[in-house]
């Protein structure tokens, strides 16, 4: 199918995807909280909505990034450097700062599924991480002149959201243990945080060689 990534391509899609999934952040930090203040219902609206805001950034990341494709080769193959500059970046500021877990247990409140929703979306439509994913990390794994760019841009990013998904579900299902090990172990968030290194930094590395 022509919107089909080769499949070496979206093996290394799906690493990179759980890699950003494990590394904690924003979103996981509000799954969590949620869950463990309100409940399992609230930490699944929280999750609807930011599976919504990864729709809203794949179908904008899209359009601007195809536009920018047909505007100029040049100009795409510069957005795939910085890419790969800011994946280098990604990397050391993991070794160096560590993981950005922050739970913040609120007292128990009635907030209705459709609010615990659209703080869902506003998370993650104001995640950095996120937003420079979209931007950076994707058109890595297309290629400049490729006709068929938008559409597999699309199925990238749809493709994430069916990996971080039902992990997102495990990760409210078992909200307890997740956030005991997170909290207690401080070894397990290092070794997250130095493969996120290696393996983002190779990514990185891989492009500006290709680049040259």
């Amino acid at each position: 199918m022509f919107f089909l990534p080769d499949l070496s391509v979206l093996l290394s899609f799906s690493v990179a995807c759980f890699l950003l999934f494990i590394t904690p952040g924003p979103d996981m930090s509000l799954f969590l909280a949620k869950t463990l203040s309100s409940g399992r219902k609230a930490g699944f609206a929280c999750l609807v909505g930011a599976l919504l805001g990864c729709g809203m950034h794949t179908i904008l990341a899209a359009l601007g990034i195809s536009a920018l494709l047909h505007a100029s080769e040049v100009a795409f193959s510069a957005l795939k450097i910085i890419g790969a500059v800011y994946l280098l970046w990604l990397a050391f500021n993991a070794i160096r700062s560590g993981s950005t877990f922050r739970l913040q247990v609120e007292k128990k409140q009635e907030v209705s599924f459709w609010q615990n929703m659209l703080v869902g979306i506003g998370i993650n439509l104001s995640n950095p991480k996120v937003v420079l994913f979209f931007v950076t990390f994707l058109p890595q794994f297309v290629q400049a002149g490729d006709p068929h760019t938008p559409s597999k841009l699309l199925f990238l990013g749809i493709f994430f959201m069916m990996i971080s998904g039902p992990l997102c579900v495990l990760l409210i299902l078992g909200a307890n243990k997740v956030t005991y090990i997170l909290q207690s172990k401080p070894k397990i968030l290092r070794v997250i945080d130095y493969s996120f290194a290696g393996i983002f930094g190779a990514f990185a590395l891989r492009m500006l060689t290709l680049g040259r």
